[in-house]
């Protein structure tokens, strides 16, 4: 999903092995991720999706933007997933880390390569079974 900030935004759903880079976007208040070579398309992540990053993430700090320096999270694999949802005008789009640290997309900086490692069950497309059957034919005893 994409954050309300992004409706005017182009967007196409996160693909696995979706090479992303943090992305300020036009037309936005906000940031998000878009697919390399496509830097006007957001791409869309479900909750639940799993993202490795090239290098530790590195965020703008909670207050003080543009005072305080940048804070770094030793961190470089993350799920995606939305956080407060009861609000309307907030952003939604976060990202979890193993160490349990919540993030907003939003406070990412720009520039930073991730790859999109696996989606949630739901996303995946099914797996059809090859049911065919195969008949057996027994010979008639009326010949």
């Amino acid at each position: 999903m994409c954050d309300y900030s992004l409706h005017h935004v182009a967007t196409r759903p996160a693909q696995i092995e979706d090479k992303l880079v943090t992305t300020k976007f036009r037309n936005s208040i906000t940031r998000g991720f878009a697919a390399v070579g496509e830097p006007h398309v957001a791409v869309c992540l479900l909750p639940g999706t799993e993202i490795a990053f090239d290098e530790n993430v590195e965020c703008e700090p909670s207050f003080g933007i543009g005072i305080l320096p940048n804070k770094k999270i030793e961190q470089r694999l993350a799920r995606f997933r939305q956080i407060n949802m009861d609000n309307a005008v907030a952003h939604h789009d976060a990202l979890e880390f193993p160490d349990g640290q919540v993030v907003l997309l939003t406070r990412l900086c720009v520039g930073q390569r991730a790859t999109v490692l696996q989606l949630p069950v739901s996303a995946r497309p099914e797996v059809r079974e090859n049911r065919a059957t195969r008949e057996v034919c027994e010979p008639s005893l009326s010949s």
